[in-house]
């Protein structure tokens, strides 16, 4: 076999390819989220007589045929991922692939091999990466006119990169500090926090951006509140803390409601202490009440005690005279006709 030959077969089998990548175009990496659509793209720069594109699936195990295109036989997708791969370019110079609802197990990285007459096999190899990424939460509390603290949280897999910016030029945030957190669905959660120094008002504007690998960037705005005032100054702002508004208001509806029962209660009692003060003013002091026949006029009394006087004189004037006799006793009693 002459060393022509040999040099064929192995550019052939693809054992010599040393600088032909440089002539493939291709993503050397592709990112994608869960669940969406992840397109594998390879593309000869020069002209080629190219016989068959293949993709293959490279796993420790060996290589899997994915997917061929041939000049004579057209595409061919392989029965295991007849669900999941067609194409989208097919192509001898250009040729591309389409991977539907992607999982973890299509994560991976994939070989495109051109065949051609008469190089032999040039191939490029590109990997399939999937992320998850949620949207940043953004969050700025503002202690001072000079100074904010700012802080962004992002959950995604793997772990994001978190980067806070501020737009005002004459601004800028130190004091960074980062911590990650591991949760149970293999996501990591990523917090970035920096202090915000200089003077500020409530126009200034922050902004949070996360990204995953390579994969696309999201990012949030938001601008800084206005500084917090004290209970004492929020009474007097029409622009205070509605929270202690709030309690000012229910404490003087209280007191109001208190004070309406206490008049209530004291002009009840004064009311009924008059009332009855007059009650015992007009009330007359009642005499004791004397048997009805004890109950006699002055003169009657006085009649009778002469009357008893008079009987107690003739008593005591009986017991100490000469006795009478009885006829005289009853002419004096009884006068007769001659004596008138």
């Amino acid at each position: 076999m002459t060393h022509h030959a040999v040099l064929y077969l192995l550019y052939l089998f693809g054992f010599f390819h040393k600088g032909l990548p440089a002539l493939i175009q291709t993503q050397h990496t592709v990112m994608v989220s869960v669940g969406n659509e992840a397109c594998l793209n390879c593309r000869l720069v020069q002209s080629k007589d190219v016989l068959q594109v293949t993709w293959q699936k490279l796993s420790p195990e060996g290589e899997r045929n994915v997917a061929t295109f041939n000049k004579y036989y057209g595409q061919r997708v392989n029965a295991d991922f007849r669900d999941k791969v067609e194409f989208k370019d097919a192509g001898l110079q250009n040729c591309s692939i389409v991977f539907r609802r992607v999982t973890e197990q299509d994560e991976g990285c994939y070989r495109c091999m051109f065949n051609t007459y008469p190089e032999g096999a040039l191939k490029v190899s590109t990997c399939l990466r999937l992320y998850e990424l949620h949207e940043p939460v953004l969050h700025v509390e503002s202690n001072s006119a000079e100074e904010a603290v700012v802080s962004c949280s992002a959950t995604g897999r793997p772990a994001p990169t978190v980067t806070l910016r501020v737009l005002q030029q004459d601004l800028h945030l130190s004091n960074y500090s980062s911590v990650s957190v591991t949760n149970t669905n293999s996501t990591v959660t990523v917090t970035s926090t920096a202090v915000l120094s200089g003077f500020h008002d409530d126009r200034t504007q922050v902004g949070c951006a996360v990204r995953v690998l390579s994969g696309p960037q999201k990012e949030v705005l938001m601008m800084i509140p206005e500084v917090k005032q004290s209970s004492a100054d929020a009474l007097k702002s029409d622009d205070g803390d509605h929270y202690f508004t709030w309690i000012i208001v229910l404490f003087v509806v209280l007191a109001f409601i208190c004070l309406a029962v206490i008049t209530v209660l004291f002009l009840r009692k004064r009311r009924h202490s008059s009332s009855h003060k007059d009650s015992e003013a007009t009330k007359t002091p009642q005499k004791p009440t004397e048997h009805p026949h004890e109950q006699k006029t002055p003169l009657m009394q006085q009649v009778n005690e002469h009357v008893r006087q008079r009987m107690s004189t003739g008593k005591r004037h009986k017991r100490n005279s000469p006795k009478t006799s009885s006829p005289s006793v009853k002419c004096q009693l009884f006068p007769t006709n001659e004596s008138i």
